[in-house]
């Protein structure tokens, strides 16, 4: 089994080397993946606070902190999965810091801007979801290379504009709100969501194929990779919108 989710990708990728004892179970995942959620969620009120205070140099430092936390920890798990029950749990709460602070400053520029990019993620979730159950959608060999070679693109073009922003050069396409930077996120808010549909699978086929038990809390997290992934974007997609108006 292959996926574009590294942290899924490494270790479901390794068939009949599991130990006897407790197997991971699909409702198990589900249900560290909202007790994930549910952690990012009340670690993000305190840097949303913090704007509402005008204490903004407090916020920033969170928000580094939180970004490289989360960087450092994503590495530990997709190396280590042995260490999920515990890494997973501190990367949602390093990820509620900085999605609470970028949700905080984007609202502050396009009041409600959050709501619509929270209720956008989880019904991008919920269709692709249903989507996959009734077998519309399927990760099949030609499905999950496309998906990993236009994710892999995407990070390209990241980093790209990232590199030329330290020169003063800015790529219009990608921070732009004309109609071919909107055009841009909502292709790549489509490949995000197109993500969850190779976590659905490996966590299915890891389930099936008897996984150890922390599996779980791998399956949660790589889930939770994908919709920060995913709610960022539409977060940039909802504010090219209404930049226009």
């Amino acid at each position: 089994m292959k996926s574009s989710n590294p942290v899924l990708a490494r270790v479901f990728d390794q068939p009949g080397q599991y130990l006897t004892g407790d197997r991971m179970s699909v409702g198990g995942t589900v249900n560290k993946t909202g007790l994930l959620l549910v952690i990012a969620s009340a670690v993000a009120a305190y840097p949303w606070s913090l704007l509402t205070e005008a204490r903004t140099a407090e916020l920033n430092g969170l928000l580094w902190g939180g970004m490289i936390a989360g960087f450092i920890l994503a590495v530990i798990i997709s190396f280590k999965p042995t260490w999920a029950p515990i890494g997973a749990p501190l990367y949602a709460a390093a990820e509620g810091l900085v999605l609470g602070g970028i949700s905080a400053i984007m609202n502050a520029a396009y009041p409600g801007i959050a709501l619509q990019a929270i209720a956008g993620t989880f019904g991008t979730l919920g269709v692709m979801l249903l989507l996959y159950k009734t077998g519309v959608m399927r990760a099949t060999q030609q499905f999950r290379t496309g998906v990993i070679a236009a994710t892999g693109g995407v990070m390209a073009i990241y980093l790209l504009s990232m590199a030329l922003h330290w020169f003063g050069v800015s790529l219009p396409f990608v921070y732009g709100n004309g109609l071919t930077g909107i055009l841009f996120s909502v292709v790549v808010a489509g490949i995000a969501a197109l993500n969850l549909i190779l976590d659905f699978d490996l966590i299915e086929q890891g389930a099936k194929a008897g996984a150890p038990k922390y599996m779980e809390w791998v399956g949660a997290f790589g889930l939770m990779v994908t919709m920060v992934w995913l709610y960022l974007e539409m977060l940039r997609l909802f504010s090219k919108i209404r930049g226009r108006n």
